[in-house]
């Protein structure tokens, strides 16, 4: 038997682990920098007392992090953040917490950047950028109004009334918070440009490296290098691409059909969300990437099942593992029952209509 796939695959995957762990290493500088606190506290300051208000900046906020910063920035750094804050507002977490992993997850469908799947899809369809982004941008605003909709329903009575806001002191180092700002302003239309985002990511993490030696080397660390991440991306590759190998494509075509009609999309997403909440949506789009590659149409729409999908199961995507992880450290108790009927309530909203979007463009 050939083992030159590996080769392949490795090769593939390289710059997507590259753009990982620089972006990573960014976000994890920019948090101790005060990034994220300073953006957690303007939104309270302009929120003026009301809940749903801080709720929607809040919004907006995550959503910005998963799209320029990716999910993982989002369930990992930003959502402690905003535990804190809530804590000190004395307002009830809960509301805060499931609408940050969902923005995490989708809110990740408008660039490359904004999640490991859609660096997979490009490489695959050879696009740019500028390419993803207009192919998505209509089902990626889709994805963002169906969120908000739904969670604004669902939590329409714990976002009702008011709380009190007291400033807090202020980073000490204006130089680091300041530069670390402007890599995380700047970033974003880097990438839109049309730059390799392992390129960006790289100069990026070593640029605010460099400062941090220069301004505060004792807050540097490997522990920001996400290790596990990037051994279980590795071993996730290989384990498919093995299977693959002994036929694992085309056990999954008599399921999935071929078609790109609406319904034989939504057929196809709605199998890959399934796979995502039952394995991991990682494994779950190296799966069925073969069985979608026919057409650009398939392929995006195993990215809507995929991205949006991870929302019933705990394990449906990292991210939402290490959300939780995040949530239990600030002592909030995630509820399963909760997560999944919240879950069960809004993902056929999201792939119904996200889908058709996909049609537009």
């Amino acid at each position: 038997m050939s083992y030159g796939w590996i080769a392949t695959d490795l090769n593939r995957v390289i710059p997507i682990l590259v753009f990982l762990t620089s972006i990573t290493v960014v976000a994890e500088l920019a948090d101790i920098a005060g990034v994220f606190r300073a953006a957690t506290q303007f939104a309270a300051k302009v929120g003026g007392g009301s809940i749903r208000r801080l709720w929607l900046i809040i919004v907006v906020i995550a959503s910005l992090t998963t799209i320029f910063l990716s999910l993982d920035t989002t369930a990992v750094l930003l959502t402690p953040v905003i535990l804190v804050l809530t804590k000190r507002l004395k307002i009830n977490p809960w509301p805060f917490a499931l609408t940050t992993v969902w923005l995490a997850n989708t809110a990740s469908l408008l660039l490359p950047v904004s999640n490991l799947t859609n660096l997979l899809l490009v490489s695959k369809l050879h696009w740019t950028t500028i390419t993803f982004l207009h192919r998505m941008w209509i089902p990626a605003l889709v994805a963002l109004a169906i969120t908000v909709i739904v969670l604004g329903l669902m939590f329409r009575g714990s976002l009702t009334g008011t709380y009190t806001f007291e400033p807090m002191k202020r980073s000490t180092d204006r130089i680091l918070f300041r530069s670390a700002s402007a890599v995380c302003i700047s970033v974003g239309p880097l990438f839109v440009i049309g730059l390799q985002p392992w390129l960006v990511g790289t100069i990026a993490a070593i640029f605010l490296t460099s400062l941090f030696l220069w301004r505060k080397p004792r807050a540097l660390s490997w522990k920001f290098i996400p290790w596990r991440l990037v051994v279980i991306t590795t071993g996730l590759f290989l384990i498919v691409g093995t299977l693959e190998r002994f036929g694992l494509d085309h056990l999954l075509s008599g399921f999935v059909g071929s078609g790109q009609s609406f319904f034989s999309l939504l057929r196809l997403g709605s199998l890959a969300a399934l796979a995502s909440n039952a394995i991991n949506n990682l494994p779950a789009y190296m799966a069925f990437e073969p069985v979608a590659s026919n057409s650009p149409d398939r392929m995006l729409a195993l990215l809507v099942g995929t991205n949006l999908g991870p929302l019933i199961t705990i394990w449906g995507s990292l991210a939402t593992l290490l959300w939780r992880d995040r949530c239990r450290s600030a002592g909030v108790q995630v509820s399963t029952r909760q997560f999944v009927l919240s879950g069960l309530i809004g993902l056929p909203f999201l792939l119904i209509l996200t889908t058709a979007a996909i049609l537009i463009t």
